[in-house]
């Protein structure tokens, strides 16, 4: 400890603590006594501390008035409440106050020391254990890429990846961000790599050791539960991350038991492909053989191209035999009014067994975000976008809904069609006027790029993907490339670079987290 921290113990029998108030001396702390509480208040007038030992039950102004007084006047004083009473309601009331710990007598002289190191020195020690810990992490995650055989491997590697960002996001300070960044581009380049070799074995089922994958995931995790007789909601958040969901999935520990699964989407990773692939239970080119017109609208309309979702769900719900006590109920929701009226009309939706929504604030988000310099602002890279995400969630009406459902029965099963990567790299794309406008994914006729920056399908029926006309392909942009035309190459590089995008092969975009959400109580 650099300075004595300087602590305010407040105790109407402060002499029987004396051997305490050695001992934190011993330790470094610099400890001030009074016996009440009106002194205290005068004294943190007067001087400053660093913490405030606060006994419950005190001689004139108890403890707890204390403590709102202490909290009103000074808001980032820690206080830790000390209290021979065992009471749950006192302990509830302590925390509505916000009190920052609560230790109950007799206590051990040790215990007071824990809950000082961790009110005073808690980040600085978070700090210090990440500066010490990630250059080991490095070496595993470096050491799991270099044997990563299959799909679990990476899911893992994802996995360790995003929870080391969300605990640098909390401490930017210790200056490990762009080490980390550098870490995850190298980690997506063998990946891209992995699934170029993997994804046609995955798709033809020509091993088993494949991963779910979008058409399998309403049969893997929604249909047990159907046959179970529960009643399901099913949420699909469009273009929802990995890390973004970690970033805000404890909002919803007080209302759900929560068991996080994993699935990969198809390629591309992109709504038209992704998400109807999870309504259908079927790949593109089954889903084209249903609706032949779904890709006539060219292949820029994902509008067009997801209008079919609520026909698709019923034809999945008849190809597994369930028995419903009514047919599904399929809600989208794009515009604020259509959300507020799902939240009006959820309590009456509660004999219903299946209900399926889909939610686009985060595509809106991410789409609107490359045409808006103030979103730009607001959302410059993936923490603030992290950030931004559980700011909605904590504050939407979905959040409201999910703990109604909860309340209601019903089991939750929660996940995304698809991620976005923050492009970086520009990756020149030859083509015609008739090519799609995506910047991740492109399809037309005789289209060209270099194969370290694209997966090029020549032949799109053996990705299971729709082919119009003589000479149609695919590119699927690898690892944070975006695609460019050569005219105006440097003009649209600068315009869309740093761009969030989806279409591709990247971690960000294809590992997904499926969360089976049990009501508590």
């Amino acid at each position: 400890m650099a300075q004595r921290a300087r602590i305010l113990w407040v105790d109407d029998e402060i002499e029987l603590l004396r051997a305490h108030v050695r001992f934190l001396e011993e330790r470094g702390y610099d400890v001030r006594t009074v016996p009440n509480a009106e002194d205290a208040l005068v004294i943190l007038g007067q001087e400053s501390f660093e913490a405030v030992l606060l006994d419950e039950m005190l001689n004139g102004m108890d403890g707890l008035s204390a403590l709102a007084a202490i909290k009103e006047r000074y808001p980032s004083l820690p206080v830790i409440m000390v209290t021979k009473s065992e009471e749950e309601t006192l302990m509830e009331e302590a925390i509505g106050s916000k009190i920052d710990d609560y230790l109950t007598k007799p206590v051990n002289p040790s215990q007071i020391i824990l809950t000082l190191k961790r009110v005073l020195e808690g980040r600085r020690i978070e700090r210090e254990r990440i500066s010490k810990k990630y250059p080991e992490e490095f070496a595993r995650i470096a050491a799991s890429l270099a044997a990563a055989q299959g799909w679990r491997e990476w899911v893992e590697i994802a996995l360790r990846l995003t929870e080391w960002e969300l605990q640098i996001d909390a401490h930017p300070e210790v200056g490990l961000r762009e080490i980390l960044q550098d870490q995850r581009r190298e980690c997506n380049a063998a990946f891209a790599r992995f699934v170029e070799e993997q994804y046609l074995d995955w798709i033809w089922e020509r091993t088993s050791d494949r991963p779910p994958l979008s058409p399998e995931v309403f049969g893997r995790w929604v249909v047990p539960l159907l046959r179970e007789g529960r009643k399901v909601l099913f949420v699909v958040i469009d273009n929802l991350r990995l890390d973004q969901w970690l970033a805000l999935e404890d909002l919803l520990f007080s209302s759900f038991r929560v068991r996080r699964d994993y699935y990969l989407s198809i390629l591309p990773t992109a709504t038209p492909f992704s998400r109807n692939a999870i309504f259908a239970g079927l790949f593109p080119i089954d889903i084209e053989r249903l609706h032949p017109d779904l890709w006539l609208r060219g292949p820029d309309d994902e509008l067009s191209r997801n209008r079919y979702e609520a026909d698709l769900l019923n034809r999945q719900v008849k190809r597994f035999n369930l028995y419903l006590r009514e047919p599904p109920r399929y809600v989208k929701i794009v515009e604020a009014e259509e959300a507020r009226r799902f939240e009006r009309e959820f309590g009456s939706l509660s004999g219903t067994s299946l209900i399926a929504v889909v939610l686009n604030f985060v595509d809106i988000l991410v789409h609107r975000r490359s045409d808006s310099e103030v979103l730009k602002q607001i959302a410059p890279d993936e923490a603030a976008f992290r950030s931004i995400t559980r700011s909605w969630f904590e504050h939407s009406y979905l959040l409201r809904v999910l703990r109604e459902a909860a309340r209601l029965g019903f089991t939750v099963v929660m996940t995304s069609d698809h991620g976005s990567i923050r492009g970086t790299r520009g990756a020149k794309v030859i083509g015609d006027r008739e090519t799609s406008t995506n910047l991740r994914y492109k399809y037309g006729k005789n289209l060209q790029a270099h194969p370290k920056q694209a997966i090029i399908v020549r032949d799109p029926r053996s990705y299971k993907l729709p082919a119009r006309g003589i000479n149609a392909n695919y590119l699927i942009a690898k690892e944070d490339y975006y695609f460019v035309y050569p005219t105006n190459y440097h003009q649209y590089l600068a315009q869309y670079r740093d761009s969030f995008q989806h279409g591709g092969v990247s971690l960000e975009e294809m590992v997904l987290p499926v969360l089976v959400m049990e009501p508590l109580g």
